[in-house]
């Protein structure tokens, strides 16, 4: 039977069985049983007191994607629960394995409303991949179980524990059991034969194949097995933003980015092909423009571990449930062995366009204020392409989509799907503190990094050498933007006063300098790399900088505007 334990305790036992040795929180009243037990385990359990709760699941994110392993988060309950939703909703569109553990008030006073009681069930159950609330002490362990096994397979996502004060204090029999099955929980089935050989001869048929694939690569550990099918294939591939790095940037089959601004090829690509193989991306609308016009040429072949997404947005001639790395493999054994040289090398074409009309502008202005995307850039060349890029949300986050540079897996960390600002700061600390040896290097913009300047709080109690690159252009500038190409420069509540970001840094005890000259920028972002401190290169970059290309909402893949003038179609 084991040892009798408090709930609080077998909640500590729980989390090391499962390989738990970092924890994200913020104490508070009804969760403070935990935290008094969890005195005793600091030889066990590393704990990082956050400033915000929001910056807990932030950081959580952070840690699970760099890490590959679930990001755990402890709160307590109301305003702390509540403060973290934001990131529950962000995992779980960005399919990212955390587990929240947050405190709720004694069994006799639910539904009174107790002092810092909230319904935490019935507001993270729609956007969480299972709610669980614990009552009892003998459950404790068998919630943590199946919250383990539900976050991280499938596709993984958020799972919330609601962990009464009953449950914490109350004592029962200790004895932990990985779960590996659930009855209603049903993982899918080797993907189905049919469905592999009607795939395998749509693509041996094709002339002209094509691949996007997404964050599901990834997940499913299928990198190496995406390399081996597009080289026997001879398919050309883009990723979705949140795919990025699943290949190398300098794979031979690799044409970059789709999507709203993603590379001209990626997208022209994507609207010319017969065949379209998207692997493990649920087909956004800021991948696909408007949908009803995307790949309007293509069968289309859809493989996902999620079956609610296969046809959900995009009609598939054959959908493939599984896990990629499975299929590609069978995939890959039964193709034959195939040339689309003329094919692939299309992507040259509309390279040598980007570049002459967008990129080279960028990155390499010669003259005028820093550009964003030059800033990127330098950091992507002077850090070896091999950092782990984290980003928050806005023309920061495209810009280091659009110019980083990737050589291993897990090296670009990005709130995708519900485009969290605030992500990005938090979300960095937590992937410095899960791949330590690594670079971690996080681009934000002067609005998104004050929405969460506080967590510079945490990395510089924790000594998390972070480094952190503000591209500071005094504007929101994405929607600034959309203001200026759509809303006729109504600039309405865009511009910014922010705050001297030098002495905030040295509040904090971070290293900083300030450039905003481009014969000194190589000389300040070596210096922040090769620093082992944190690190905030505030980089004064043109104010008013446009991110481009850019497929508008509602427009095909292929109306591109590469400047604010100039459209590109085909053949034009």
């Amino acid at each position: 039977m084991g040892q009798r334990l408090t709930g609080a305790e077998i909640l500590l036992e729980s989390l090391i069985a499962e390989g738990v040795d970092t924890i994200f929180g913020y104490p508070g009243g009804q969760i403070i049983t935990v935290y008094d037990k969890m005195y005793g385990y600091s030889d066990r359990l590393k704990h990082i007191l956050v400033r915000h709760e929001q910056g807990a699941i932030h950081a959580a994110q952070g840690y699970a994607r760099a890490t590959g392993r679930p990001g755990v988060v402890i709160v307590t309950s109301g305003p702390g629960a509540t403060n973290v939703i934001t990131g529950v909703a962000d995992s779980m569109v960005d399919s990212t394995p955390v587990i929240v553990i947050a405190g709720q008030v004694s069994n006799a006073m639910l539904g009174t409303d107790a002092f810092q009681e909230t319904d935490m069930v019935g507001m993270t159950g729609p956007i969480d991949k299972w709610t669980f609330q614990i009552r009892r002490p003998e459950d404790v362990a068998p919630a943590v179980a199946k919250a383990f096994h539900i976050a991280s397979t499938g596709r993984p996502g958020p799972v919330v524990l609601d962990f009464t004060r009953d449950a914490q204090v109350g004592v029962s029999w200790f004895e932990y059991e990985k779960c590996t099955h659930i009855r209603s929980y049903a993982l899918p089935a080797p993907a189905d034969e049919a469905a592999i050989e009607a795939a395998a001869q749509l693509i041996d048929e094709a002339e002209r194949p094509f691949v996007v694939f997404g964050q599901g690569v990834v997940i499913s550990h299928a990198e190496e097995q995406l390399k081996a099918f597009l080289k026997k294939g001879g398919i050309p591939a883009a990723s979705t933003m949140l795919g990025l790095s699943a290949l190398p940037s300098d794979f031979p089959y690799y044409v970059g980015m789709a999507g709203m601004h993603g590379n001209v090829a990626s997208n022209m690509m994507t609207q010319k092909c017969d065949v379209l193989i998207a692997i493990g991306m649920r087909f956004s609308d800021r991948v696909t423009g408007n949908p009803s016009r995307y790949a309007p040429n293509a069968k289309v072949i859809h493989i996902d571990v999620d079956r609610t997404e296969i046809g959900k947005i995009i009609p598939v001639e054959v959908g493939i449930l599984g896990d990629a790395a499975e299929v590609l493999e069978r995939l890959t054994e039964r193709i034959r062995f195939s040339f689309h040289d003329e094919w692939a090398a299309s992507a040259r074409h509309y390279d040598r366009v980007e570049k002459e009309k967008v990129a080279a502008l960028e990155t390499k202005p010669g003259e005028g204020p820093l550009n964003m995307g030059e800033v990127v850039s330098r950091v992507a060349e002077l850090s070896g392409r091999d950092a782990v890029i984290v980003t928050d949300v806005g023309q920061n986050q495209l810009m280091a989509a659009r110019y980083s540079r990737f050589v291993r897996t897990r090296s670009f960390i990005t709130s995708g799907g519900l485009g969290t600002m605030g992500f990005g700061l938090p979300a960095a600390m937590g992937a410095k503190l899960g791949v330590p040896d690594r670079q971690v290097v996080l681009f934000v913009g002067d609005g998104g990094i004050q929405m969460t300047l506080q967590e510079l709080g945490t990395i510089m109690q924790e000594r998390t050498a972070v480094k952190i690159v503000l591209l500071n252009n005094n504007w929101l500038g994405n929607v600034r933007q959309w203001q200026e190409l759509f809303y006729g420069e109504r600039y309405s509540q865009t511009r910014l006063l922010n705050p001297d970001y030098s002495l905030i840094a040295q509040a904090y005890g971070i290293r900083y300098r300030m450039v905003d000259d481009r014969a000194k920028l190589d000389g300040a972002v070596k210096e922040m790399l090769d620093s082992p401190e944190a690190y905030i290169l505030d980089a004064h970059v043109c104010e008013m900088g446009m991110v481009y290309p850019m497929v508008p909402g509602g427009r095909r893949l292929d109306e591109i505007l590469l400047n604010k003038d100039e459209w590109y179609r085909d053949g034009e």
